[in-house]
């Protein structure tokens, strides 16, 4: 009885307000469509600064020319203090490192949390502390502020408030879907990547007219209102829904024994996995270790494209601030294709670290190709952008979704269904702070060279594809021993046939 109660106390209030839900299709369609729209905001929210950058910092555009800042005057007339200094682009790469900094340590604590208590509930703090410290990010432009302090510690806490996004709805999506098609399902899913950055980009771009604070404003109304649509009405598993799901159908239960995540016969338990527990999963290493160069490239693109575009002659002009951050959207369409093909060619292939280093490697040519003939002509620029995004976000999506949730219900765990969140963790964590690294260490060495720049985004490319190596040979070699004892149990049933 007690347990009934709790489990009825734990259901999102606007189920409660307007009766349950019997068809379990609409309760997975549910939590897709929220933790989609979810985490679309938070990738719209972390997008914005990226856009701004130009806004705060208006180099003088003087082509390839590593010396010709060195011949402006320390304070330009335009931007804004303390970005429009020779420094601006330095100070504005400190604030993208603290923020991911302070996001990939709020990480690991965020997995930890996660798997202990109601996942519906973190999500929405997290959501709107993003919202409050995003606003008040935006706030400095009304306020008249230009304390390079006030902006620093204002990223560094709404870091801490983005960490608990991805751990939360990871969780929540493996707990609703079982292992078949996870790639492909995870891959369309994992859009809202993509959708956010080209949402957050386009909405911030338009408001840059009004002013660069209400490119923050308004987005962050935005997540509010997402996030108490999150706390309203997203179930968070089938166990707090007091349902289980046995053969595509629902019923109600009192107490639940079953998650679909988990192998049939597995018997569930409720530990939390600690964390040194999660490291030791086979295959965590490896692929955390990918992903930390694998985001070190996509989160240079997202910090850094619109500035890139904005500051390289393309066709022999320069493109408005504007005009850059819609163009670099581009990145983000291809990224969506490269996700979805990686979650298919994954379940088709059954063999993600092959489909992962794959990607990581076709991302090493199309980086050159883009740094070398992107500036020819826009439309050299939109196709060889597109494809760069495809390759880049491709292997990107696939760990930190399929994978994910593949390791979080790991058959060394024994059944224990409380794993995700903290696994999770751990893996994008770790990419955090190569995504911390990357866009830090761009804003130092583009004052000087952009060509610089990518060849660090080749190299980091091609670590992430040899981490997996190992992994790769391994499922490579599984698939032979597949294929041949197939072709041994084929030539039998032949013969037995004959004879």
């Amino acid at each position: 009885m007690a347990h009934s109660h709790e489990m009825t106390s734990r259901k999102p209030p606007g189920i409660r307000l307007f009766g349950g839900i019997t068809v379990l299709r609409t309760y997975q369609t549910l939590v897709l469509v929220l933790t989609f729209v979810a985490y679309t905001c938070f990738h719209m929210t972390r997008k914005i600064p990226s856009i701004v950058k130009s806004v705060l910092d208006p180099q003088t555009k003087l082509g390839s020319s590593p010396w010709g800042r060195l011949h402006t005057k320390n304070t330009l007339n335009i931007g804004w203090l303390p970005f429009n200094t020779i420094d601006g682009s330095a100070l504005l790469g400190e604030i993208d490192v603290a923020f991911l900094a302070v996001y990939s340590v709020g990480m690991f604590f965020a997995g930890h949390l996660g798997d202990r208590m109601d996942l519906r509930i973190f999500l929405t703090i997290g959501m709107f502390g993003t919202a409050v410290f995003t606003a008040l990010f935006g706030a400095g432009y009304w306020l008249n502020i230009h304390n390079f302090y006030y902006f620093l510690v204002i990223q560094m806490i709404a870091g801490l408030f983005q960490a608990i996004g991805w751990p939360s709805v990871v969780a929540i999506v493996g707990n609703w879907f079982g292992k078949s098609k996870r790639g492909l399902i995870m891959g369309i899913w994992n859009a809202h990547t993509s959708v956010g950055n080209i949402s957050g980009s386009l909405l911030a771009a338009f408001l840059l007219k009004f002013g660069w604070g209400w490119s923050f404003a308004i987005p962050s109304l935005i997540m509010v209102a997402v996030g108490l649509l999150v706390f309203g009405f997203l179930p968070v598993s089938p166990e707090v829904m007091e349902i289980d799901i046995d053969d595509g159908e629902i019923s109600s239960v009192k107490d639940t024994t079953k998650e679909p995540l988990l192998e049939p016969g597995q018997e569930v338990k409720h530990n939390a996995v600690g964390f040194l527990e999660a490291w030791k999963i086979p295959g965590v290493a490896p692929f955390a270790l990918c992903l930390f160069f694998s985001k070190l490239v996509a989160y240079t693109f997202l910090y850094w494209l619109p500035f890139y575009i904005s500051h390289t002659p393309i066709g022999g002009e320069y493109l408005s601030d504007a005009l850059a951050g819609s163009l670099s959207t581009i990145f983000d369409v291809g990224g969506v294709l490269g996700g979805v093909l990686a979650g298919h060619i994954s379940d088709r292939l059954n063999a993600r670290a092959v489909t992962a280093a794959s990607f990581m490697y076709c991302a090493i040519p199309a980086l050159f190709l883009y740094r070398t003939y992107g500036s020819m002509s826009i439309m050299w620029n939109i196709c060889l952008m597109f494809i760069t995004g495809m390759f880049v976000n491709g292997p990107y999506a696939l760990i930190t979704t399929a994978v994910s949730a593949d390791l979080g219900t790991h058959s060394s765990l024994n059944g224990n269904s409380r794993a995700l969140a903290t696994v999770t963790a751990i893996i994008d964590g770790t990419g955090s702070v190569g995504a911390a690294i990357g866009p830090l260490l761009t804003g130092y060495i583009s004052s000087s060279s952009w060509s610089a720049v990518f060849t660090m985004l080749m190299a980091a490319a091609l670590l992430a594809g040899l981490l997996l190596t190992q992994l790769v040979c391994s499922e490579l070699k599984g698939k032979a021993t597949s294929n041949a004892s197939k072709d041994v149990a084929d030539a039998q049933g032949t013969y037995s046939d004959e004879v």
